[in-house]
């Protein structure tokens, strides 16, 4: 008779006929260095890519953007990252995989256009000091956006309707690299969406000058040729552009990875932490701090960099 006490039978057929398990793929990623022309060391990128174990640099512009294949994240990024901005480089790690998106969605104010349209109306109608301070409260996160906006446009009261082309023809500049942008991603089959927390008046110039497909914006209530100070409803801000990612994925059907999104205030957040790239472009302090995809000395170019396209791949309009 037996005394000691019966193994468990799982546990014997665990011991005696293990359950084969099924090998994980490894996960690859990519850095991306981008600096401004001229301005990338080979030195640094080799380096950089020695002490990480990584594998070849594929240059995608002398001397502005390279790229490298690592197997796994590195335990100082963050480290690096710091040492790089200090010298005037973006450095950024992705996934390896679905690098080219087939959605673009872009913010407007300060991303594709140097300047807040909102602040330049407000300058025009002798009311600019007092705006600009709830614009950069506002982006900031220290604002509600929508009560912001409410605000900003009750100072452009009985103004003349004639300010917006004033300004739309003396005052917006474009940020460097949009029309490229723009240019080879449709090239390449995607699909482009302005979604702004601005206004349609500008807008829909700023969508047909560089060509996106669509534009979506608030817009102004406007009487007898006269700026009454109010918005329609509802105001475009954070969710909105969120519905808009959701909405735009749906009807192309793709998914939230197949999209690259861009902006640089507290309202483009969701759209930024939804999209499978959301790139945080010369953004406030407290909007950069919570992304992982920050460009801060490229231009907008550095977007078609970041999805793998090198220089002589850029569709010039």
């Amino acid at each position: 008779m037996r005394t000691d006490k019966p193994r468990d039978i799982r546990i014997i057929l665990r011991q005696e006929h293990p359950i084969p398990q099924k090998k994980k793929e490894p996960r690859m990623y990519v850095i991306s260095m981008i600096a401004q022309p001229g301005m990338l060391d080979g030195m640094l990128v080799e380096n950089i890519r020695n002490a990480w174990g990584g594998g070849s640099v594929d240059w995608l512009a002398p001397d502005e953007a390279a790229e490298f294949a690592l197997s796994r994240q590195p335990d100082n990024l963050d480290t690096v990252w710091q040492s790089c901005q200090a010298m005037g480089v973006d450095l950024v790690l992705q996934s390896a995989g679905n690098r080219r998106k087939t959605l673009l969605i872009a913010d407007m104010d300060s991303t594709m256009i140097a300047q807040e349209c909102i602040d330049e109306l407000a300058d025009v109608a002798g009311v600019g000091e007092s705006v600009k301070a709830i614009t950069a409260r506002a982006m900031n996160g220290e604002f509600d956006f929508s009560d912001a906006l409410r605000e900003r446009v009750a100072l452009l009261s009985g103004k003349p309707e004639s300010i917006i082309d004033e300004v739309l023809r003396d005052r917006i500049t474009y940020v460097t690299g949009g029309d490229v942008l723009l240019a080879t991603m449709k090239a390449h089959g995607a699909y482009a969406a302005l979604v702004s927390g601005g206004f349609t008046a500008f807008s829909a110039q700023v969508a047909a000058h560089l060509g996106f497909d669509e534009h979506r914006a608030n817009q102004l209530i406007i009487e007898d040729n006269i700026l009454t100070g109010s918005v329609a409803y509802p105001i475009l801000g954070k969710e909105a552009k969120v519905t808009a990612l959701k909405d735009l994925t749906q009807r192309l059907g793709i998914t939230d990875a197949d999209v690259i999104a861009v902006g640089d205030g507290a309202n483009d957040l969701g759209m930024l932490t939804l999209a499978g790239t959301g790139v945080a472009l010369h953004a406030k302090p407290a909007v950069a701090a919570q992304c992982d995809v920050k460009i801060n000395f490229g231009d907008l170019s550095a977007l078609l960099f970041l999805q793998g396209y090198a220089k002589d791949d850029f569709v010039t309009p």
